[in-house]
């Protein structure tokens, strides 16, 4: 089981995500353990300030650093397996080789920054600085989802499929072959017929074509960062010269 601990200046945020789908189910099974914490319940004064004013002047308001260590020390477990992680457009950026990390430890404790960001000592008390990407969001409580949602759905047993997670963009670095179901034709666009054949080897290959033709299209700085096969390279170069024949 996996323990996930959020520290926020606003835990509402969370309630409806939390019973929904399939973080609702993953609770359900005990596969993991949600827990919001507000953060201004650590905060020293009588007026639970969570904020002041910069050192230096400037815009905005900086979180106080005593009500994130006191939060992160309270609910961080002393047991090998834990990591801290601070939602922040200066971290790293997370893809799915860190969500697949995660989901491996015991415990993940989340910090949901705000305003202009963490007073720079809570940072001697984080492992990581994540973000989401190269965008500014009101606080990390929505950064803290994306991360929440995608690290659970890697747990083993949460999924109803074991194999799904294996078969998602981004899981071997290509994105997805494209998908279908019933009915078979709709307004005139019809279901490839190679996936009606049950010829699974063909189907097989479709796929790993159609994965490496869309990441080309979509996504080619994802091809630099795989190993691929001899035919995977051909494919590749007779996609390339038919969509440029001068190459």
């Amino acid at each position: 089981m996996v323990r996930f601990d959020i520290l926020t200046l606003f835990p509402n945020m969370f309630s409806s995500p939390l019973n929904e789908s399939i973080l609702k189910r993953a609770q359900q099974k005990g596969l993991v353990e949600i827990k919001v914490h507000d953060l201004r319940d650590f905060s020293s004064d009588k007026h639970h300030t969570a904020d002041d004013y910069p050192y230096g002047g400037g815009r905005g308001m900086v979180m106080k650093p005593e009500l994130i260590i006191k939060g992160i020390e309270k609910v961080t477990s002393p047991i090998e397996g834990s990591r801290v992680i601070l939602m922040t457009p200066q971290g790293k950026r997370f893809d799915h080789a860190y969500a697949l990390k995660l989901s491996w430890l015991s415990q993940i404790v989340i910090i949901c920054g705000r305003y202009e960001g963490v007073d720079e000592r809570v940072r001697k008390y984080v492992d990581d600085e994540i973000s989401i990407g190269d965008y500014i969001l009101s606080g990390g409580e929505l950064a803290a989802m994306v991360l929440l949602d995608t690290v659970t759905r890697l747990i083993p047993g949460v999924l109803g499929n074991p194999g799904s997670p294996e078969d998602e963009s981004f899981s071997n670095r290509l994105l997805e072959y494209p998908q279908y179901t019933r009915p078979r034709k709709y307004r005139g666009l019809e279901v490839p017929e190679v996936l009606l054949s049950g010829n699974h080897g063909e189907i097989k290959r479709w796929r790993r074509m159609q994965s490496l033709k869309r990441t080309l299209e979509r996504r080619p700085d994802l091809l630099e960062q795989i190993d691929l096969s001899d035919e995977d390279l051909s494919l590749l170069s007779e996609m390339r010269k038919e969509s440029d024949p001068s190459k």
